[in-house]
C-alpha cells in the first residue's frame, strides 16, 4: 500500500515539475523546452525528492540547465506547495538523465548491424 502510495506522490510531483517548467523559469537564458522531467523519486518520508531531466542540447548546455534548475528549486517547491496539499514539500534535487542517449545510441548500433548483415527493416517487408 505504501509503495503505491509513493508511486502516486511521484507521478503527481512530475506532472506538477514539468507543467510549471514554463512558469518558474520565464526569464532564464536557457530555455524551458528544451527541458523532459523523466522521473521523480521521493524518499520514503517524502522530505527529499530526486527530479530526473533530460536536456536536449550539447554537454555544455546540458550542465547549465541542469544547474539553473537546482537554481531555481526553491521556486519548483513553492509551486508545488500552492498546487499540491502535502504535509512536507520536498526538497528537490535536480539530475541529468543520460537515459534517452543510450537509448538512442544502441538503437543506431542495431540499425548499423542491421545495414552490415543486409537485413531489410521489419517496416520495409510490411
Amino acid at each position: 500500500m505504501a509503495v503505491d502510495r509513493l508511486e502516486r506522490v511521484n507521478s503527481l510531483l512530475k506532472r506538477v515539475i514539468a507543467e510549471g517548467m514554463y512558469s518558474v523559469m520565464q526569464g532564464d537564458d536557457v530555455a524551458p523546452g528544451l527541458f523532459t522531467v523523466t522521473e521523480v523519486k521521493c524518499g520514503k518520508d517524502l522530505r527529499d525528492a530526486t527530479v530526473m531531466v533530460s536536456v536536449f542540447g550539447d554537454d555544455a548546455l546540458k550542465e547549465r540547465g541542469v544547474q539553473h534548475l537546482q537554481h531555481n528549486a526553491r521556486k519548483f517547491q513553492q509551486l508545488i506547495n500552492r498546487q499540491v496539499k502535502m504535509k512536507f514539500v520536498p526538497r528537490l534535487v535536480f539530475k541529468l538523465d543520460l537515459s534517452l542517449e543510450r537509448g538512442d545510441a544502441v538503437l543506431a548500433l542495431l540499425d548499423k548491424l542491421e545495414t552490415e548483415n543486409g537485413e531489410p527493416d521489419a517496416a520495409k517487408d510490411a
